[in-house]
């Protein structure tokens, strides 16, 4: 589980790898959360948007769900990831009415209660994908990237 998680723009892949040691910090528009997988949030969105429901899907299809979240940035064994989010993903969240946001937002919450119980983030997270689709509206219409950076 990642400690703290900031989705940010950014105008390419060689900008958003730049940010792996340090983080995106604040020259770049972001929405910062905590404790729970980004890889397999951005894996559960994707997914809720190809068939959107509200029912969660068994946790082993979640687990075989393509395309996974594209890395950045080699993985090392400092627990710092950089991902790609997918641009379809990415549409898709900018074009998202509020009513699938709060759907997705209950659904994840359902599999990340089912998961992590007690240790399950404290975010808002219907405001986390709010946040989070208005990064995928400027994206969109700038051309560049939407990107996760955890540790």
């Amino acid at each position: 589980m990642a400690h703290d998680i900031v989705f940010f723009l950014a105008p390419d892949d060689k900008t958003a790898a730049a940010t792996r040691l340090r983080g995106p910090g604040e020259s770049f528009p972001s929405v910062t959360c905590h404790f729970f997988e980004p890889d397999s949030a951005i894996a559960e969105w994707d997914m809720y948007f190809r068939s959107p429901s509200a029912e969660i899907p068994p946790f082993d299809r979640l687990l075989r769900w393509r395309p996974w979240p594209r890395w950045v940035t080699p993985p090392l064994n400092d627990g710092i990831e950089v991902f790609a989010l997918p641009q379809r993903l990415i549409r898709a969240l900018a074009n998202a009415p509020r009513t699938e946001l709060e759907e997705l937002a209950d659904r994840w919450a359902t599999r990340l209660k089912h998961e992590d119980g007690d240790d399950m983030t404290a975010d808002d997270l219907l405001g986390v994908l709010q946040g989070i689709a208005g990064l995928a509206v400027s994206a969109v219409h700038t051309g560049g990237g939407l990107y996760s950076w955890s540790y």
